[in-house]
């Protein structure tokens, strides 16, 4: 069994930063890409951040330069540094990753419960 728990949000001023971190736990034999998305109610689920196992990194227009996502292997962590947050980053921030769990040979996509992230005055 596989779980992914995050933590990290709240309410936060426009301009202010939050980071949220979700960490993987089971029986876990490797991670390929984890990953950040966002959905606000009756909008499509965003993909805000990507991270590769070695490190590569790719994010949406929208939170380039403002947004830095990152990972510790050794802890199976994934982070997402918010800074210079504005109103429409409102929403509830869900971890993805890609993990191959012992005993299996393929690698499944799992989430986190979410974490809801509040940027307002």
């Amino acid at each position: 069994q596989v779980q992914l728990v995050e933590s990290g949000g709240g309410l936060v001023q426009p301009g202010g930063s939050l980071r949220l971190s979700c960490a993987a736990s089971g029986s876990i034999f490797s991670i390929n890409n984890m990953a950040w998305y966002r959905q606000a109610p009756g909008k499509q689920r965003e993909l805000v951040a990507i991270i590769s196992r070695g490190g590569g990194t790719n994010y949406a227009d929208s939170v380039k330069g403002r947004f830095t996502i990152s990972r510790d292997n050794a802890k199976n962590t994934v982070y997402l540094q918010m800074n210079s947050l504005k109103p429409e980053d409102t929403d509830v921030y869900s971890c993805n990753a890609d993990i191959r769990y012992s005993g299996s040979v393929y690698y499944s996509g799992y989430w986190g419960q979410g974490t809801q992230v509040t940027v307002s005055a």
